[in-house]
């Protein structure tokens, strides 16, 4: 009979997934995830089968994570372009604040693997597909309270959005916050 794990998995995976946000997939190597979760490789490999279904676990904590955000900024009361806005600055702000600054997991992650791996492609596209309706679900409440025109296509409109956010989190890693929220501010005109 196997020893009992002495670590909760959530807690692994939480801390898998910054060393994996901060370096990559490629560049985290068995090394620095033990030492980022605290586990010897041996039962790092025993508790998730191998690098790779640790990673598509730290994703789908983060893409949990981004989830929950999403929802509490874009619940925020007021018009949907400052509804919108601020939930862009939040999200700007907070990459600014952090002391290694290192964008979107999901975006990092399709720039390093989503080229040659079809599964990861399709895994993100799924994650990016979803954040996209959470714009568009706020756009569809703006249209029925009055303050989008309905003649706009909610979906282009999330589009549009969708892929101002995945600069702007790219842009974070080497603008400031005036670039940032300006960019925002011409984004948010289309509204």
């Amino acid at each position: 009979m196997g020893r009992p794990r002495m670590f909760d998995d959530d807690v692994v995976v939480s801390r898998a997934m910054e060393a994996f946000w901060t370096h990559g997939y490629g560049g985290t190597s068995p090394a620095q995830l033990a030492e980022a979760t605290g586990i010897a490789k041996g039962s790092l490999y025993n508790a998730f089968a191998s690098k790779r279904d640790l990673f598509d676990r730290c994703l789908d904590l983060y893409h949990q994570q981004v989830s929950e955000m999403a929802q509490r900024l874009l619940e925020h009361p007021g018009s949907t372009r400052e509804c919108i806005g601020a939930a862009l600055r939040s999200v700007v702000d907070g990459d600014l604040a952090q002391p290694h600054r290192r964008g979107c997991l999901i975006g990092n992650t399709a720039v390093e693997l989503a080229g040659h791996d079809a599964e990861i492609a399709g895994k993100l596209r799924r994650m990016q597909d979803e954040s996209t309706s959470w714009f568009a679900a706020r756009i569809q409440r703006g249209q029925l309270e009055g303050d989008i025109a309905r003649a706009r296509d909610p979906q282009a409109l999330a589009e549009h959005l969708a892929n101002t956010l995945a600069g702007l989190r790219v842009m974070a890693m080497t603008h400031d916050a005036p670039v940032l929220h300006r960019v925002i501010d011409t984004a948010l005109a289309v509204l």
